[in-house]
């Protein structure tokens, strides 16, 4: 058995190491109430807020939210708008609370579509926060799981050209090292809201063996609680990895 399995299957695994989050449901949310689609991804970020906070009192290591996807450019350009500038809004509000609170800020995904002063604040976010060892806050945007393979391969084929690796070089671990989570764990624990239950090109190489929770609750009535909850699900699971459960009960008693 792996050193990598029996990390896996440690007998405090019940709070998740990683948690992964499709934040869905803020246009519903407002649709629901009568007011604009900008609204309901306003009132997403309190969301957000208690979430982030939740996650570090309860010892997760790192805490990724899937932001905006690659295919989110397709929507209307108002929209799109909207969401870049309350992204900029939220990092200029909330990057020295979060540095205060030990948060590691990270953001994942094609930089080159953003515009150039959210890629400025990214960056100084990034650099303000980058040796805090509390949470890993990471946000995907304009990421996509296909898209961070491609990437990922490209760079590999380059480091090949350039002579600084040979193709039998590569396995899973090698090229796990040239995605976008590189340096983080696999995440353990999928949320997605909104009552939808797919990935949609979230992190797909690293939800090999994450556990899936599906919520109807719309991002902005999912809170503190509504976290708590999706871990305690998560802790009573038995995570195998390929084991019988008789080998996780071993692993569990060494």
């Amino acid at each position: 058995m792996s050193d990598d399995t029996a990390q896996r299957n440690r007998p405090d695994a019940a709070v998740p190491r990683h948690i992964a989050i499709v934040m869905d449901g803020n246009g519903r949310w407002a649709r629901s109430r009568f007011m604009p689609r900008q609204a309901g991804h306003r009132a997403g970020v309190d969301s957000v807020r208690q979430v982030v906070e939740t996650a570090g009192h309860l010892g997760v290591e790192a805490l990724t939210l899937f932001a905006f996807s690659s295919e989110n450019w397709s929507r209307p350009n108002d929209e799109v708008s909207v969401l870049m500038d309350l992204m900029l809004r939220t990092l200029q509000k909330e990057s020295a609370r979060l540095h205060q609170n030990n948060v590691r800020i990270r953001l994942i995904g094609e930089r080159s579509h953003l515009s150039e002063r959210l890629r400025l604040e990214i960056a100084e976010a990034e650099r303000l926060t980058e040796h805090n060892t509390g949470l890993t806050l990471v946000v995907a945007v304009s990421f996509g799981g296909r898209w961070d393979m491609l990437q990922a391969a490209r760079r590999f084929a380059q480091d090949v050209r350039e002579g600084v690796r040979d193709p039998d070089d590569l396995d899973e671990a090698l090229f796990s090292g040239y995605l976008s989570l590189d340096g983080l764990p696999d995440p353990d624990l999928l949320i997605r809201t909104g009552g939808e239950q797919r990935i949609s090109n979230f992190l797909l190489w690293h939800l090999a063996y994450a556990e899936l929770h599906f919520v109807d609750t719309l991002w902005p009535d999912f809170g503190a609680e509504e976290l708590k909850a999706a871990v305690a699900s998560f802790a009573g699971r038995e995570r195998r990895f390929g084991l019988t459960s008789e080998q996780v009960e071993r692993l569990s008693r060494a």
